[in-house]
């Protein structure tokens, strides 16, 4: 007899995960199918040499009392587990760019934000206020952005573009680039991206700014230990290979690839939209929304080096930096010329245990385009799968790292002299692990001309099969969990989710 669930969600990225909590504290029978070895999609951990690094998430924002993460974290019972390392209030993150050695800083807290910048732009100083006003007002127009609140867009804001808001904020051309210096948490592209997109990315940072000690995957291990108390199965290796639906045509379960069948009354896939087209195969869903989804296209893919550093050789810094080749580089940082590569980077360092001044590792991240790594493109690689992809690829990722080592070599002089050991992830590392569209970082580009183009109800014309997830309207640790619980008022009434919240919010002020 094959087990029946009241819900069941295929992949266990965030959206997954947060989804099958939010029904499982309903009381409802759910199960969670992973393809992996490792849970938790963009939120997994790998582990070299006893360190621990981070595929996808770098620092979370908006987790302060109060804060809106805070608050669906405390609702899914695992705030208050989770082990956080505040950044730098002055500068959680730093601009820089060319040669210059100033490190322009993002801060903690508006007032905080306009004043350290207004030290850099002593004239700037309304224009900063008017861009940190203007960044909470877009965000407030946002369904659940405060948690409980508007249940609709304002398309009018939908069309803002990040482009010619900035130009109307300042006519500095140094502080535009500076206020867009974060870009690369949404893909790079500054000139055809909607400023809601800009706004809802750099808002919560600038409320608080965290790291996760140990890593984003605590979050997963939380999720999950809660799903099992309240009940819920969750599988790893469980690749789903198809959907099964009744003579009236009813989806009614869901085949693994090990030939196991899981049936359920309502199903929600949590995987890559174009995967989730081609498993529910296209004769199934309508026109129109194949033509919309096939024709969007991936925000870039990246090229992470992970530097294992000799014992107290480098100091630690608790912000990210990104680097800029030239200031004209923010507007389409993804755009960059192979042969100059890497034109710009993110670096992120993880204290020492034992000499807590001192970095144990560095991660640098910079935009690489699927095309250049084309050639091993039916290579599988992961640890449930393990194929190796040849001598040629391995070449190719070490003269990558060379040539991000030297670029970082003009922020930490030899470097290389203090590294212990190199390990590097490309576009496919992130398609096989994470399940992404040839290695897209945050889903699909984003276009101010066309907002409604990229959003997708989180129903679907099956009426029992719901959608979550990064490609479903807003990536991020924030705008994913925000997608959950709308999928979820799909489910159970948006008047019964609110009402939880509400009562969370209530108990919270006591």
């Amino acid at each position: 007899m094959k087990k029946e669930y009241d819900i069941l969600v295929i992949g266990s990225g965030l959206g997954g995960l947060v989804s099958a909590l939010i029904l499982a504290k309903e009381g409802m029978k759910v199960c969670v199918l992973e393809k992996n070895n490792q849970y938790g999609g963009n939120l997994q951990t790998f582990s070299r040499e006893k360190l621990i690094f981070d595929t996808g998430v770098h620092y979370l924002g908006g987790l302060s009392k109060g804060q809106n993460l805070n608050r669906f974290f405390s609702y899914l019972e695992i705030m208050d587990e989770l082990k956080l390392h505040p950044m730098d209030e002055d500068g959680y993150d730093k601009i820089s760019f060319g040669d210059e050695n100033i490190e322009y800083p993002h801060a903690q807290g508006y007032e905080n934000f306009i004043e350290q910048l207004t030290a850099y732009f002593p004239n700037e100083k309304q224009n900063l206020e008017n861009y940190c006003e203007e960044v909470q007002y877009v965000c407030a127009q946002f369904p659940r952005y405060q948690v409980i609140g508007k249940d609709n867009y304002n398309e009018e804001i939908l069309h803002l573009n990040t482009k010619r808001f900035i130009e109307s904020v300042t006519q500095d051309k140094k502080l535009q680039a500076v206020l867009l210096g974060s870009n690369f948490l949404y893909g790079g592209d500054s000139e055809n991206i909607p400023f809601h997109v800009h706004a809802l990315t750099v808002n919560s940072y600038m409320q608080s700014a965290y790291k996760c000690i140990k890593g984003g995957s605590q979050i997963t291990k939380l999720l999950i230990r809660k799903l099992r108390e309240y009940g819920a199965e969750v599988h790893k290796h469980s690749e789903v290979s198809g959907f099964i639906f009744n003579e009236a045509g009813v989806l009614s379960s869901v085949k693994t690839k090990h030939g196991k069948e899981y049936a359920a009354k309502k199903f929600i896939s949590n995987i890559e939209i174009r995967s989730f087209i081609r498993l529910m195969g296209e004769e199934r869903l309508r026109k129109s929304f194949l033509n919309r989804v096939l024709s969007w296209e991936p925000v870039s893919s990246c090229f992470s080096v992970y530097l294992v550093l000799k014992p107290q050789s480098v100091p630690n810094f608790n912000y990210n930096l990104y680097h800029y080749s030239s200031e004209e580089m923010i507007w389409n940082a993804f755009r960059y010329s192979k042969d100059n590569w890497p034109e710009t980077y993110m670096l992120s360092s993880t204290p020492s245990k034992r000499h807590p001044d001192y970095a144990e590792s560095l991660t640098a991240i910079s935009y690489m385009d699927f095309a250049e790594v084309k050639t091993w493109e039916k290579t599988v690689n992961t640890v449930a799968e393990e194929h190796e992809r040849g001598l040629k690829y391995e070449q190719f990722k070490l003269e990558k790292a060379e040539k991000m080592i030297t670029a970082l070599e003009q922020k930490i002089p030899n470097l290389r002299h203090s590294i212990q050991s190199i390990y590097t992830s490309s576009p496919l590392s992130y398609r096989d692990y994470i399940g992404s569209f040839e290695g897209n970082m945050y889903g699909y580009m984003k276009n101010s001309d066309n907002p409604l183009k990229t959003m997708v109800s989180p129903r679907t014309k099956i009426d029992n099969l719901f959608l979550t997830g990064q490609s479903v309207n807003m990536h991020g640790i924030l705008g994913v969990t925000i997608g959950a619980f709308n999928t979820c008022a799909e489910i159970l009434g948006k008047e019964v989710v609110d009402e939880r919240l509400k009562q969370m919010m209530t108990h919270e002020k006591k």
